[in-house]
């Protein structure tokens, strides 16, 4: 009987045939992630280091989610705001590269440390695994169910999916598209008709110009554009994040893709016609990553923002995003090889584009194609707290941050409609001008009544335009991070969620960054009056520096001493934070004191490296034996100098 059991067991499994119900496979364990993405797999690295048994579940073949899916640009905002194992991504990068930490970077490279986090932590993996159904009783999730059949049972659940479709599925209250600006007194949220990435006045929507009656250019709707600020359930344009070569030995050509439709890209000729191109980057943001790569993203009017094409992906089923999917790498390919190889397209920009091509070591189990579309925006959880522009322009601030966001409020445009006869895009927003600002761990859980043991960290809670500042891959990490040490908690104490003591999570973060009981790093900003001194006329910059606010001399006198409180005896590298600014000193004197002698550095501002848009880099001033119950300074001086001297934050890093 056995053996008939085994053999009827095979069959099933070489057939597709579903399993008896008393044989499907149940899974228990302290904490499930659902969900692979940066944030995910963060999460899962932490459940594990603090002891929780963990089973990371992800619907596709891949980690990292857009972090190892083409985003090698890292948007930002401030650096001060990236802590914990998010910081610790950065400096795994860096130290492939040679450097301290590294916030450009290939796709590949970025898989493979998401990888050497699961492998180091031994956390369970299950690939092409997606979700059917959750199982509650009353606010509790008890389990969920795969369409493998295969069932999960955990005490807590994190939901790290772009998509938050285990919240959903689990009752949660959420939102789509966006609020108006009535909602929560808002001034960027709902129907924006902006500057940013806009078509030119004069662009003919017809494809007969001038004549209504030959229908509508591909890619504009006939609706009309309604009052500014108004809500409405459109969702922000999706993108693929293009990574390309233009090394002849790793270059695949771009060749025509199936389903290729010219016509899709006549708006581009007319704004050729309107405003001819000198190069690629008139359409393109083309960002250079190591090795000869790109991460390429959308710009100016037309690019490879799919736009009004996105707006039933967040509530669809998966056969219906696949199908919306499919239509973005259509749409994209196509336009590669359009402005590539189309006779209407200028010669030299067709000659620039076929220097490029897809590489050969990228992606090699999709045909060199990322496995992660851009879902910029898709659900957003709706909690006891909803983050808000108030937040993020700093009217309001919590004091349960869990994290911090920096970024300016950005929306990609959401429509493109006739305004006034003339093609327009419609939803950009960038709306920046403010430092870092903390998140409210009430924002990356559910109301109690709704679910007592899931966190929410991607699709949190939050509005249409703050969401675009938080919505970044570094915070994505951070909040990951968060939710499952507060996961433990939670386990440890038999607590809600809600319930969790975040003065003693917030300790905790602060504690342990890394999850791995090492010393920490000790970070001092200029802005902590305990801990900076400063004699002679600085002056208080607002923006660009590490933080709020940096401290810049341009009279030739005065200092700034940074004194660090060193709780453990140990060996330290200490780095000095350059952020961006004009008319910088060729030369910086610094003083390094580590509680018995001190030392003198001298920093050439040709020797500091700012890459991209990070907004500036540290710079190391070498190793040092510092003791506790001693007291070491790094002193900036601006005695003599020419040109701008700054001071900002100095960083202490354990050997």
């Amino acid at each position: 009987m056995k053996q008939h059991h085994v053999l009827y067991l095979i069959i099933c499994m070489l057939y597709g045939m579903r399993l008896p119900a008393q044989q499907q496979e149940t899974t228990i364990v302290d904490v499930c992630i659902y969900g692979g993405t940066s944030a995910g797999v963060i999460a899962a690295y932490t459940a594990k280091q603090t002891g929780k048994t963990v089973l990371l579940v992800e619907p596709g073949r891949h980690l990292g989610g857009m972090s190892s899916g083409g985003l090698g640009y890292t948007d930002i905002g401030n650096k001060y705001a990236i802590t914990g194992l998010a910081r610790d991504f950065y400096r795994r990068i860096g130290r492939h590269y040679g450097k301290f930490e590294q916030w450009t970077f290939e796709p590949g490279v970025a898989e493979a440390t998401f990888r050497d986090y699961i492998k180091r932590a031994d956390v369970p993996v299950w690939y092409e695994q997606r979700l059917k159904a959750v199982k509650k009783e009353g606010n509790l999730i008890r389990s969920i169910i795969l369409e493998s059949n295969r069932t999960v049972q955990a005490k807590m659940f994190i939901d790290c999916t772009y998509e938050g479709d285990l919240m959903a599925q689990a009752g949660v209250s959420y939102t789509v598209g966006r609020e108006a600006n009535s909602r929560y007194g808002e001034t960027f949220n709902g129907v924006q008709l902006m500057n940013g990435h806009q078509m030119l006045d004069g662009i003919d929507p017809y494809k007969e110009k001038g004549n209504p009656a030959s229908g509508l250019v591909w890619g504009v709707n006939d609706h009309a554009l309604q009052p500014a600020g108004s809500g409405d359930k459109k969702v922000q344009a999706y993108n693929f994040r293009i990574c390309l070569t233009d090394d002849p030995a790793n270059r695949i050509p771009i060749t025509q893709p199936e389903n290729y439709h010219p016509e899709w890209y006549e708006l581009l000729l007319r704004l050729m016609e309107k405003r001819p191109w000198k190069s690629l980057q008139d359409g393109f943001i083309w960002s250079r990553m190591p090795n000869h790569k790109t991460d390429i993203n959308n710009r100016n009017g037309f690019s490879t923002d799919m736009i009004g094409m996105n707006w039933d992906y967040p509530e669809a089923d998966y056969a219906t995003r696949e199908k919306i999917w499919q239509a973005h790498v259509a749409y994209t390919k196509g336009l590669l090889y359009f402005v590539g190889n189309d006779p209407r397209v200028p010669a030299h920009i067709r000659k620039e584009m076929q220097q490029w091509g897809y590489p050969k070591d990228e992606y090699t189990d999709n045909g060199h194609w990322t496995h992660q579309l851009y879902v910029r925006e898709a659900r957003r959880m709706v909690g006891a707290l909803v983050m808000t522009q108030h937040h993020c322009q700093g009217r309001e601030v919590v004091t349960d941050g869990v994290g911090m966001a920096a970024y300016t409020m950005d929306s990609h445009n959401c429509d493109r409609l006739i305004v006034n006869g003339m093609v327009k895009n419609e939803g950009n927003v960038e709306e920046g001008g403010f430092g870092p600002y903390p998140i409210s761990y009430r924002a990356i859980i559910p109301r109690q009544p709704e679910a007592a043991n899931l966190f929410v960290p991607v699709c949190l809670s939050a509005t249409h335009i703050a969401y675009g500042s938080i919505r970044m891959e570094p915070v994505f990490m951070v909040l990951g991070q968060s939710a499952a040490v507060a996961a433990g908690m939670a386990i440890d104490a038999g607590v809600p969620v809600q319930q969790v003591n975040v003065k003693a999570l917030q300790a905790q973060l602060e504690k342990d960054p890394l999850v791995d009981g090492s010393i920490p790093e000790i970070l001092v900003d200029n802005n902590n009056p305990e801990r900076v001194q400063v004699t002679g006329n600085w002056t208080l910059e607002k923006r660009g520096g590490y933080g709020p606010d940096y401290l810049a001399a341009t009279g030739g006198q005065g200092t700034a001493r940074f004194k660090p409180a060193i709780a453990r005896s140990s060996s330290y590298d200490i780095y000095a934070y350059f952020p961006k600014t004009k008319d910088l000193a060729p030369e910086t004197a610094i003083t390094v004191f580590d509680g018995k002698k001190s030392r003198q550095v001298t920093i050439r501002s040709t020797d500091i490296e700012v890459i991209g848009q990070t907004s500036g880099e540290w710079v190391h001033l070498g190793t040092y034996q510092l003791d506790k119950g001693t007291a070491p300074y790094v002193e900036v001086s601006a005695a003599g100098a020419a040109g701008t001297i700054v001071a900002d934050a100095m960083l202490l890093v354990p050997r």
